[in-house]
């Protein structure tokens, strides 16, 4: 009995390693049609979770069960393989190019997904290569410039660390949510562009507020780095991103980061090294003594100034000063450290990196630190669990620009100080007052400071669980969600020595904000095959997203010389912003797929929010859509047709009111030094009602050349209705103002892309995108009197909601009254993107961008008139014979059609050349890549100001307002990157 026991406990012992000798080992080399290695590859068991990745050379090896039957071999931008395993052990694959992406797996819902041939949608998807590989940016959002089609893409600022506005398909609020939901790998990231207070010293906004959206503080996706990120997928409208809730009412862009794989750990170091200036400069206007006299009507002051600039012609100190303060050439160093790798059942990437970055003004600049783990565990068969951890740091020196009413930032300083004003330091370093300006810009520049500092973590969580697994049916369990927190310190100090400081005698403003997001998602997932022509999917869930934001903005005058803290200071206003807000759902989706050619899709969302005025009412949100595949079912015969699709969609989503809009609040009081509450002079109204978007989209998709040429035609129409306005009340009714739901508006539009690979062969391989897109908007229903909005009036020239007309217009005087000057919405807009390839060593890839038509409201030329410092002040183009730059203030209250200019451009956006060494001198590195790259180098406009991509007044609703902001920059690059 004893030798039979131990010979079992022998065998309990063996029996693993007898099992794993039973093994097979497949070895293989996977290329392309031009026999060009494929690094990267997916190499999977058939119905097992079983795999592997090719490695730089294309090859890979893999053991599998003596039971494994195939292996799947897939890789972005190729067509998926599935080959039979029989008896074979070594294999050489070809893969073929997907031109068309019928085999990309894009997202259909929260938990499912379908590849594009099957899709009903338009999905966007973004490569790593696309989004980081060819001229990378400074930041996340700018990385998104000009490559999302259906989308308009403004920069608020040019100041280091970001900020840029998106809109996709048009206007999709007034006063609500504009901007897109972000979603990274499952948590939902928040996005808010938080004020700094300089309101406070630039008076910019009205009433003084601290938190004017003036200041162009940068939108928090910024702290995202694009290097982590594997892809990109936009949903824009609302028949794609109806099921994420009321936070997708702008369309949904989901990031998914790089995860780790089966096999031997890699090891990737890369370094940047580049230089960054402005992208225009206006240049000066020229002085003589005669045009130094004109700048004043007093004859005395006259003769002063004339002799003043006869003394600074002699001295030799006739200055640019435009170039002295946005000429610097800032050093950007860009270092990033990524390892990944695998066993049979856990799978990880990690990330350090560090970023550090001068600006175009001394002493502003961009820091951003971060650490990334991506782990991903499979706990049995059964159950898996991914976790996504990221660390941010990040810090952005902004400097001081944009609109301002009290000439104090650095553009409004500058378009009224002549270039023979003395501006420098004495040999003791104090600066001169400006005599021509509230404020010496020099003097700003090497004095004040104004920082955005952030400390970041996101963590998200995704588990997945089979339940219930037969031949026909398996059910899933999936649940995703995570925490995204951030701690955002503003601080802005205006030491008193400042020459706008002699009343405040030193400002400080410092801001604290906490926030606090979390969302989760509980779902389940049946996958059903009746028969081998059909089979259905059916999800349903609930989800929840919290927000918890808390913003402290204090504000110290007369500060002590020396002194930052506001505890220093003689006077101290405070003001304190807090939201919370919860978002509940509840989606059921069913996707029918017949003969793998007909998909079938019918959802629902129920929704509702702590911002609603009725917080216990859930709104129904349904979606449908349908795609027919002709050619899956042999529609056309013996046709040079290889994929053509029809398919259609229709969707509606919510977007929540405004916080605090259903509430009438109190403001507080000081009489006779008692404190206590008035009640505001905005009236809130407890009936107030999300807006709601309905959205219907159809078009066509079909690729040619056997698979080398692909098409998708796309056409939709958008209605929100119940739009929420900020109205006027009559002064009887004892407030002000209200929030009300005041109309409806549409949006129709038509996007078109090409996909192409014009020239395959072993030498050269050349792949290129084209896309066409443009958007109409209309205001169909509107029960309020139209007033301008989100500008400076009539007078200068302004935005306007108003029945029958576009949602975008542009109107002001027009020297018979008032009328129409102008849409902000581009005619169309274009984009390129190409890849040449030679040997498959040299790598040429280029984006193009081509935005015709949109009208900005310039007024930063203005400014320079006003100013008497235009370049073209005394050129004589007009019909009067007077000097253009007087001539144009004289028209000043007559017309503001000089203020509204066409924002035309042709933009070479980022171009790269790369070169890869796959054969090294050394075992331990595997490859060796070098690069050089421009971003935003060349751009043909007439458009006359820094930059045609302008947008001052922030994300909301007002576009492409142009008041003297930071200057768009450019940027060179030299790339190195090592695999071991």
């Amino acid at each position: 009995m004893r030798k039979y026991k131990l010979l079992m406990c022998l065998l309990c012992l063996y029996a693993p390693l007898m099992l794993k000798a039973q093994n097979k080992t497949l070895t293989g080399k996977v290329t392309d049609a031009t026999d060009h290695a494929i690094a990267g590859a997916s190499i999977m068991v058939k119905q097992s979770t079983a795999g592997t990745l090719t490695d730089a050379t294309g090859n890979f090896t893999l053991s599998v069960s003596p039971s494994a039957t195939a292996i799947i071999i897939s890789a972005t931008g190729f067509r998926s393989q599935t080959i039979d395993i029989g008896s074979n052990l070594s294999f050489n694959i070809k893969l073929e190019e997907d031109v068309a992406k019928l085999d990309e797996v894009v997202v259909t819902g929260i938990t499912t997904n379908v590849k594009r041939r099957n899709l009903a949608n338009t999905v966007v998807t973004i490569s790593s290569k696309q989004l980081a590989g060819i001229a990378p940016a400074q930041t996340l959002d700018g990385a998104l410039e000009g490559k999302i089609p259906g989308a308009l893409i403004n920069a608020n600022t040019g100041a280091p660390g970001g900020g840029t506005s998106v809109k996709l398909r048009g206007v999709t609020s007034v006063y609500g949510n504009t901007q897109p939901l972000y979603v990274l790998d499952g948590v939902f990231i928040d996005n808010t562009a938080t004020s700094g207070g300089l309101n406070a010293v630039t008076g910019a906004g009205s009433g003084g507020s601290p938190t004017s959206n003036q200041d162009n503080p940068s939108s928090r996706i910024a702290d995202i780095r694009p290097e982590d990120i594997d892809n990109i997928e936009i949903l824009k409208g609302a028949s794609a991103a109806a099921i994420y809730g009321s936070k997708a009412s702008a369309g949904v862009i989901i990031i998914t980061t790089k995860k780790g794989r089966q096999g031997k750990t890699s090891i990737s170091v890369s370094q940047d090294l580049g230089q960054i200036q402005a992208r225009k400069l206006l240049g000066v206007r020229q002085f003589n003594a005669d045009r130094a006299a004109s700048l004043s009507s007093d004859s005395a002051t006259s003769a002063a100034l004339r002799q003043q600039y006869l003394d600074a012609e002699a001295a030799g100190a006739i200055y640019n000063y435009e170039k002295e303060v946005y000429g610097n050439k800032g050093f950007a160093r860009n270092t990033v450290l990524s390892m990944s790798g695998g066993g049979e059942r856990t799978g990880f990437y990690f990330s350090a990196a560090t970023k550090d970055e001068e600006g175009i003004v001394k002493n502003t600049g961009y820091k951003n630190t971060s650490l990334r783990l991506n782990v991903d565990h499979r706990l049995s068969d059964n159950i898996k669990i991914g976790l996504s951890t990221n660390y941010i740091n990040s810090s952005a020196d902004r400097g001081l620009s944009g609109n301002d009413n009290a000439g104090v930032s650095l553009g409004i300083a500058l378009s009224s100080t002549p270039s023979f004003a003395q501006l420098h330091p004495d040999a003791s370093g104090n600066y001169p007052n400006n005599q021509f300006a509230a404020s010496n810009p020099l003097q700003t520049i090497a004095l004040m400071k104004n920082n955005e500092s952030v400390n970041r973590f996101i963590t998200g969580i995704n588990v997945e669980a089979i339940l219930q697994k037969g031949t026909k049916s398996t059910t899933r369990f999936v649940g995703r969600g995570g925490v995204d927190f951030y701690n955002l310190q503003t601080t802005a100090l205006f030491p008193g020595i400042l020459q706008f400081q002699a009343v405040n005698k030193g400002t400080s403003i410092q801001g604290a904000t906490k926030n606090l997001n979390t969302n989760y998602i509980l779902s389940l997932v049946n996958s059903l095959t009746v028969s081998n022509r059909l089979s259905l999917t059916t999800s349903a869930g609930v989800t929840q997203e919290r927000g918890d934001y808390n913003n402290i903005l204090n504000v110290a005058t007369q500060v002590i010389a020396g002194q930052s803290n506001v505890d220093q200071a003689g006077a101290l206003t405070a003001t304190q912003f807090r939201a919370k807000y919860q978002n509940d759902g509840v989606f059921a989706q069913e996707e029918i797929l017949i003969a793998d050619a007909i998909t079938v899709t019918g959802g629902v969302r129920f929704d509702r929010s702590s911002n609603n005025g009725d917080v216990a009412k859930y709104y129904a949100y349904p979606k449908a859509a349908i795609s027919w595949n002709l050619t899956k079912l042999g529609i056309p015969e013996n046709s040079f047709l290889n994929n053509l699709k029809l398919r259609a969609a229709y969707g509606e989503a919510t977007n929540v009111p405004a916080y605090g809009s259903k509430f009438t609040s109190a403001v507080v009081s000081n009489i006779g030094g008692n404190p206590g509450s008035l009640i505001n002079i905005q009236k809130g109204d407890p009936s107030i009602r999300p807006e709601r978007q309905k959205e219907f989209e159809t078009g066509i998709d079909f690729s040619m050349l056997k698979g080398r040429l692909g098409f998708e035609v796309t056409y939709y129409s958008k209605k929100i209705n119940d739009f929420l306005m900020l109205g006027n009340l009559p002064a009887s009714s004892g407030f002000s103002t209200q929030w009300l739901n005041a109309g409806d508006l549409r949006n129709r539009g038509i996007e078109v892309g090409m996909n192409a690979k014009p020239i395959v062969s072993k030498i050269i391989t050349w792949t290129s995108s084209v896309n066409f897109w443009f958007n109409r908007s209309m205001v169909t229903r509107y029960t309020l009197p139209p007033v301008p909005q989100g500008s400076f009036g009539y007078v200068l020239g302004s935005f306007q909601i108003e029945e029958g007309k576009p949602a975008t217009q542009i109107v002001g005087l027009n020297g018979a009254g008032v009328g129409v000057l102008g849409d902000a919405e581009p005619r169309f807009q274009m984009n390129t993107y190409n890849e040449i390839t030679f040997r498959n060593r040299l790598s040429l890839r280029f984006l193009m961008h081509w935005k015709k038509g949109g009208d900005n409201i310039n007024l930063t030329s203005l400014q320079n008139d006003f100013g008497g410092t235009s370049a073209d002040f005394d050129n004589v183009t007009n019909k009067t014979g007077l000097p253009d730059g007087i001539y144009r203030i004289t028209q000043v209250g007559v017309t503001a059609e000089q203020f509204v200019k066409d924002a035309s451009y042709l933009r070479l956006r980022e171009i790269g050349l790369y070169y890869s060494f796959t054969t090294m001198p050394v075992d331990f590195v595997k490859g060796l890549r070098i690069g050089v790259s421009l971003n935003n180098y060349l751009t043909f406009t007439k458009y006359n100001s820094y930059d045609p991509e302008v947008s001052n007044f922030g994300t909301g609703f007002s576009q492409g307002v142009d008041v003297d902001p930071y200057p768009a920059t450019k940027r060179a690059d030299l790339h190195i990157a090592v695999d071991f």
